[in-house]
This record gives structure tokens, sequence and C-alpha cells, in this order.
């Protein structure tokens, strides 16, 4: 009875968290911060797509990044 009880509250919190993790909406003042240079996952999208594709040329399979190869650069 005491684990279905820590289960339900545990899932309680948790579908409580989750919830307010949800609503959060970005007002439009805040979208310029957002749009910034500096806050792009990539600063500089020319030199993520240069080096995509030398891990892709290097590693002879799709993708590059994580995925086992030959390595003979062949494309």
């Amino acid at each position: 009875m005491r684990v279905l009880r820590y289960t339900a509250s545990a899932a309680l919190c948790l579908l409580i968290t989750l919830q307010y993790g949800c609503s959060a909406a970005v007002k439009p003042w805040e979208r310029g911060y957002l749009a910034k240079r500096s806050m792009a996952l990539e600063p500089n999208a020319h030199e993520a797509a240069l080096k995509q594709h030398t891990y892709f040329s290097k590693e002879a399979a799709s993708g590059g990044y994580g995925v086992g190869g030959g390595g003979c650069g062949c494309n």
C-alpha cells in the first residue's frame, strides 16, 4: 500500500511539473532575443554545414554523427 501511495504521489508531481513546463509562452517582445545569432544552437550555419560534410565524408555513412562507417571518403 505504501508503494502505491509513493508511486501515485510521484506521478502526480511529475504531471504537475510537466503541465507548468508546457504552458511557457514566449511574449512577442521577447522573440527578438531568441532570434539573435548567439542564441542559435549553431551560430554559424555555413561552418556547421561544412563540418557535417567533413564528418559525412570521413565516416562514409549517412549523417556521420555517431554511426560507424568504412572511412574511405567516397561519396
